[in-house]
């Protein structure tokens, strides 16, 4: 190995180059007690692993357990050992791939979802514009005054990205953007 080959703190240069990276999805169901999401998080950036997307939150009060939506990239060997590692953090009841089991059930994704709150400022024409863009887009104005329109809209990524580009040059200031909420199609439970 040459001083240009050395590999970094990133465990993606476990796999070899031959294998190719992808975005996966994953669900994970855990304990909704304190330090749970740091324990996850701190799995990730020990070992380099990248976090596109996080999303948590309590899904079921009773049981007291949330559900964590992870949208990580790597190679199928590193994201197998992602889900290993993640299924022996103790708070965790679950751990659920579901890109790989919308590929089993014989689709290409899971269902996911994005919601996205976006400040646009102007006047005019670029008003009028960034309303009919809102209606093509079905975005909801959610707040309005005389110099600005926060917008909601929910989606896949790639259409939030889409209308994210489209309103760049009509005064676009502010965005929030929540992360992916994912399930599989059918009707089997995670």
């Amino acid at each position: 190995m040459n001083a240009h080959q050395l590999p970094t703190g990133s465990a993606y240069f476990i796999a070899p180059e031959t294998a190719k990276a992808e975005n996966h999805t994953l669900s994970v169901l855990v304990s909704n007690e304190p330090g749970v999401l740091a324990r996850v998080i701190g799995l990730f950036s020990g070992r380099g692993y990248n976090i596109e997307s996080l999303t948590v939150s309590e899904t079921e009060h009773e049981a007291h357990l949330s559900r964590i939506t992870i949208v990580t990239r790597g190679t199928p060997s590193v994201l197998e050992q992602i889900k290993a590692q993640l299924e022996r953090i103790v708070p965790v009841h679950r751990v659920v791939d579901l890109t790989v089991r919308a590929q089993v059930l014989g689709q290409e994704r899971p269902i996911e979802r994005e919601v996205a709150l976006i400040k646009v400022v102007g006047s005019g024409e670029h008003r009028a514009e960034t309303l009919r863009l809102a209606d093509a887009f079905q975005a909801k104005v959610v707040d309005a005054t005389v110099e600005h329109f926060i917008l909601e809209i929910t989606g896949k990524s790639s259409k939030i990205d889409q209308f994210v580009a489209i309103l760049k040059p009509l005064g676009l200031i502010e965005i929030c953007r929540t992360g992916i909420a994912a399930m599989n199609r059918g009707p089997q439970g995670m």
